[in-house]
This record gives structure tokens, sequence and C-alpha cells, in this order.
């Protein structure tokens, strides 16, 4: 599509079409008396800027680098209108529609002299065949375009439009062809030569006579052609009648496949431009919404943690990744998990901010500072994404530079939502209006901080991009961890809390003990077996196991490191018995536990330059237990066998399986 659309500058850009090329020379220039005519019935359609901007930079911003026009413009240009008589004005669906949600207010007409002419009232509308007519509330004049409805192939025609959004101009060419439309040809495109750039789309393509033959709308994909939609289809549309029946696609990005559907509704106008964009919207959202349903209904027997193909995971033990993940299915059948660590920031009290991404989310994990109080830190997410933005991936590109943007200040939307694994998430929407978007973030409370799925989009999918982020929160992976400081604030918050960890309690007295103390196990140990201090780092690896006809997500792995950098630590895990389908790995390894052989055996040996001791706790006497805990204590250095082994009797001397 050809419509010119404002510049963006995060990692989204909403672009319509790529430019078209130069068209055949050969054809004449209309004479002056009739390109009056046509640049008097053509023009721009625009979009109001920003007034108020609620972000905050580095510096001011170097206005002075943009072109005169473009930084005194009060309007962003974005694509083409023309005038058919009688109120009737037509340009592309897509053209207008840039303008639903828009943050800023609702497109209008712009003439040659400047003058800013409102939309009144949307009169036709086809999603599929993407033109729409309507009305204005102040006439232009009494200057139109007439149509030719039978044009011929091979004669010469005029592209007109607001080309790269600079002023409409009129280029030549040959109506080369015509082709069907690609669903079911129920209407066909014409094919032509004449050159059509960003900003075109909308604007009329002519005859040699300056009659209207069809409607500028998009370029050919794979080749130096630019497509029309004939004037005839927009004459013969139904009066009075928005009309949707347009195959799409749904994706989320967690699946390897797609949910493929029409969106086919139809509503009375005319309507004014606010209402039209209200009633599209709602019925958009209620055919996205109704597609993401069917699309999980349709593999619910297979989805994770459902299905032969979840069973890695389901019987793997939690893999202490503070990083968040996404649970994804891949094209063998088989879930796995997706997102690594890619950069990260340091920011200042130890707190950094990590980074990666999984489809069409930015994942972060985001530590506190330890000198940021974390009342403050939980329960201002200004404060929260003004930390996010010290990374500088967040900029807005004025000219040849990039301005950081240093804060969003307070989001427009801050509301929670509760996943199926009982996580309590807060989620943000930050407007972005220099480019019609928003930053909407979920943000998951963990002990350190924050785990935070984010999008940016254009603010016409916010409501698309809050279904998707809310169903992949289901398959959103990530375990807890921070130091016994941080984790004795965390847990005195409750609505912090997600269930598998409201009834875990951490008691230790800094120097004497520490105790663990869960659904499902209990233990403790003294100072003796590890230092116990506020840095002691204290992790808790969370899995997927099943209870009976549900699936639950509970404790697996709990570690205990004497801080960031010393070997020194202490591990519970959890292992669940192999299903008869899983291959010989787990099936050896669990055969290990059962009969307690190396190094699972109680016996210290030696891992590089430290040693380490693990012993399976209070095996059961029969052959077909469901679950077995191992104790592990590792440490540096080389040291007698006999005292490793106090060392492993002091966990699990301590340690208590509860009933299940």
């Amino acid at each position: 599509m050809v419509g010119f659309v404002r510049k963006l500058s995060l990692a989204w850009c909403l672009v319509v079409i790529s430019v078209g090329l130069i068209g055949p020379a050969h054809a004449a220039s209309p004479d002056p008396s009739l390109a009056a005519k046509i640049n008097a019935a053509t023009f721009e359609v625009v979009i109001p800027k920003e007034v108020n901007d609620p972000l905050i930079y580095e510096k001011p911003l170097p206005l002075d680098l943009l072109p005169y026009q473009e930084r005194t413009d009060k309007y962003f240009s974005v694509g083409t209108a023309f005038s058919l008589g009688n109120n009737r004005y037509v340009t592309a669906g897509h053209v207008l529609m840039v303008g639903i949600g828009d943050l800023t207010g609702p497109p209008a007409l712009r003439d040659a002299n400047g003058h800013v002419y409102a939309i009144d009232k949307i009169l036709k509308f086809s999603l599929q065949q993407d033109f729409v007519m309507f009305s204005l509330k102040e006439q232009p004049g009494n200057v139109s375009l007439d149509t030719n409805i039978k044009p011929a192939v091979n004669s010469v025609v005029y592209a007109v439009g607001n080309a790269l959004g600079t002023g409409v101009v009129i280029r030549d060419g040959l109506y080369t062809s015509d082709t069907p439309e690609e669903e079911n040809g129920r209407w066909k495109w014409m094919r032509f030569s004449a050159a059509a750039s960003p900003g075109n789309s909308g604007g009329p393509l002519l005859d040699q006579d300056g009659k209207v033959i069809g409607v500028v709308l998009m370029k050919s994909a794979n080749e130096n052609l630019n497509y029309a939609l004939p004037i005839s289809e927009v004459l013969n549309a139904p009066d009075k009648l928005a009309v949707m029946d347009k195959r799409m696609s749904y994706q989320l990005d967690v699946l390897d496949y797609d949910q493929n559907g029409n969106f086919k509704a139809q509503f009375p106008l005319p309507k004014s431009y606010d209402d039209f964009s209200a009633t599209y919207l709602k019925l958009q959202n209620a055919y996205n919404e109704q597609q993401l349903k069917a699309l999980l209904q349709q593999q619910a027997g297979d989805l994770f943690p459902h299905g032969a193909g979840s069973r890695q995971i389901l019987h793997d033990t939690p893999e202490l990744s503070l990083f968040p993940e996404l649970i994804v299915h891949n094209r063998s059948g088989q879930w796995g998990y997706a997102g690594r660590e890619l950069n990260r920031v340091p920011l200042s009290g130890n707190g950094y901010v990590a980074s990666g991404y999984v489809g069409h989310n930015f994942l972060m994990h985001l530590r506190r500072p330890d000198d940021m109080k974390a009342s403050v830190f939980y329960g201002d997410p200004k404060a929260m994404m003004d930390l996010v933005l010290k990374t500088g991936y967040w900029y807005r590109q004025v000219g040849p530079e990039k301005i950081k943007i240093t804060s969003m200040g307070k989001p427009t939307t801050d509301t929670t939502y509760t996943d199926s694994w009982q996580r309590h998430w807060k989620v943000f929407i930050w407007p972005q209006p220099h480019i019609n978007g928003e930053v909407v973030v979920f943000a998951l409370p963990v002990t350190d901080g924050y785990a935070i799925m984010m999008r940016i989009n254009p603010s016409m999918v916010t409501h698309d991009s809050l279904i998707d982020m809310k169903a992949l929160t289901d398959f959103f992976n990530v375990d807890y961890g921070g130091t016994l400081a941080q984790w004795k604030e965390f847990l005195s918050d409750k609505s912090l809390l997600p269930e598998v960890l409201k009834d875990t309690h951490i008691d230790f007295d800094y120097g004497k003990r520490f105790g663990y103390d869960s659904s499902s196990i209990n233990f403790s140990y003294p100072a003796s077996l590890q230092t116990i201090g506020p840095d002691n780092l204290l992790s808790v690896g969370v899995g997927y196991y099943q209870k009976n006809d549900k699936f639950v997500l509970e404790a697996g792995y709990v570690q205990i490191r004497l801080n960031n950098t010393d070997p020194d630590r202490i591990s519970i895990r959890r292992h669940v018995a192999p299903s008869a389908d899983l291959d010989d790995n787990y099936k050896q390894n669990w055969g290990k536990l059962l009969h307690k052989q190396h190094p699972y055996d109680g016996v210290a040996y030696n891992d590089g330059d430290e040693m380490d001791i693990a012993s399976v706790i209070d095996a059961p006497a029969n052959d077909a237990p469901a679950e077995l805990y191992t104790a592990f204590y590792g440490t540096q250095g080389t040291h007698k066998p006999e005292d490793m082994k106090a060392k492993l009797d002091l966990i699990t001397q301590q340690f208590k399986l509860k009933s299940h």
C-alpha cells in the first residue's frame, strides 16, 4: 500500500508500502488547465501531531535538524484523497485506518493552500477492497473529478498523489493490465506503470482526459508495477454500508501454526469518524478474540502442559533461570524453552536490566537496585520504567540524531492480571504519541525485581497485544531468586506472591541458622554448614507437576549459594519418575536415583576445583515411587570425605517430606 505514514523511532514501524519505480516517460503531461483542476480536486490526508508530549528526553529535541516543512508542519501527511463531487471524497481504506485509535486526533484533508477540512461522515467502506468514501463538514469548493468506468488497457494514465508527504504531484505511465483479486477473484486490480511513492495511497489514477479510473492502493511485490482499485468498484459498492469480508490469519508466538479465518461483518453508515472507528475496532477486536479462542481450543489437547510433547519439561528439574522464557511448540511436536539473555545493562546499587526477545515480545529481567526501596519499586510504575529506559534502547529519531527517552511518565493504564498458574501480573500501557504507538508491559514481580514481557505497537492493535500477552502468560517461565534480604522483603508483601510461594516460609537468623518450609518440604541447617548472611543467594526453581487431573506450579529445586561468586552451595532437588515414552537418558538417571548410584550415593567426589556430594533422601522401599528428592552440597577445594559426609548429613537429617 502506498500510504505515507509518520516516521517511527522505536522497534516497530508502521509501513504501508515501499517506493514504486518511475514509469515510462513517453506519455504527455496534462495541459495546465487540466492539471489545475486535478490539483484543486486532490488533497493530502493529514493527522495532527502531538501537542503535549508526555515523554522526557535526555536533552531538548533538536528540531532544527528537521527540514523546514517537517518541523513547522502541525500535521503528519499520511496519504491522498480526491473529490467526486456532491460532498463525496474517496481515499484508500488503509489511509483513514491509520487514524483509528490515534492518540493525537482524527484524520482530515488539507488542500494546496494549507486549509484543513474536518471529516463529517463515513459514507461507504470496504475492508477487502481497501477504499472509503466520506463527506466533509466544510466544502473546499466546487472542483471535482469525473469518472471513466471503462478505461482502455495500454492507454496513458496519470497517478496523482501526495508523494513522500511533500505535496501533490502528477506522474504519467500506462494502464498495463488487470489481475484477479488474490482470495477468490471477486474483482480485478488495475496494474499501471506510473510511479507511485509512499503517500500516493488513496490518490486517483486518471486517464489522459483527467477522469478517475481507479484508486491508487499498492505496489506489486515482484514487479515494477503498481495497483489500483477500479473506480467502478467504489461507485457500485452498496451505499450507507461498511463491509468487512477479508481472509486473515491469527498467530500466537508460542505456536508454530496459524489460525486462518474470514473477518466477515458489516454495519450501517453514515457515521462520524469517531463512531466509525469505535464500531470497526469493536468488531475487529471481537473477531481476534474469537480467533485466539478457536486457536487455543483447536489445539487444547496438545497445548502445554498437555500432550506428549510436554513430557520432557514435566519431568525435567527446573532450570533456576531468572531470565524469563516462553515455552514454545516446535515443528517436531515438542514443547521447549525459548528466550535467552542477549544483553545486560548495569544500574546503580547492583541493579541491572537483562534483555532478549521471543517473537513479537521483548523479555527482560529487571533487578531492583539495592538503593531503591521495595515499596517504591513495586508501587511506582514510573520509577520501574525509568530504570528500563536507562538501557538507552528507547529513543526518538530527530533527523540524524537519536535522542534517548529518559521517562515516559505515569502509564495511562495500570491494572493487574492473574494467569492460570495464579501469578499476579502488573499491566501497564504508556502512550507514544509521536509514533501513534503504545508500550504494553506485563510485569511479573519476582524476588529481586520484575520479569517483564513488553511490546511496542501501533495504538490500533493494543487490544490485540493485550489478549495475546494474557494468553502468553500461561507459557511464561521464570524462577525466583535473590538475596536473603530481598526474600525477606518480597515475602512480606503478600500481594506480590504467586500461589506457589504463598505457603513458603523462610526462617533465618544471620550467623546461626537457615530454614525453608513449603507445602511440599521442610529443611534447615546451622551456620556451621554454610555461613548465613543477608547476601546469601536463595533460588527457588518452579516446575510443572500433575496432581490427579490438574497441573500445578510447585517448587522443584531449592538452592542456597554463599554469594554470587563463591561456588559453595546447598540444594534440594525434586525428581519425577519418567513416563514410558521418554528416552533412555531419563530412565537411566531415574535408575541411578532408585538404587542410590553415583552421583547420588552419598560419597564425595571431585568436580574440577571443587568437591561435591549428593544423596537420595529417604528413598522408599518399593521400586515404583512417583517422586524422589536429592540433597547436594558443593564447596571449593579438596576436603576429607568424612567431613563432606557430615556436611551432607546436616541437610538430610533435618529434611522432612510432607504429604502431597
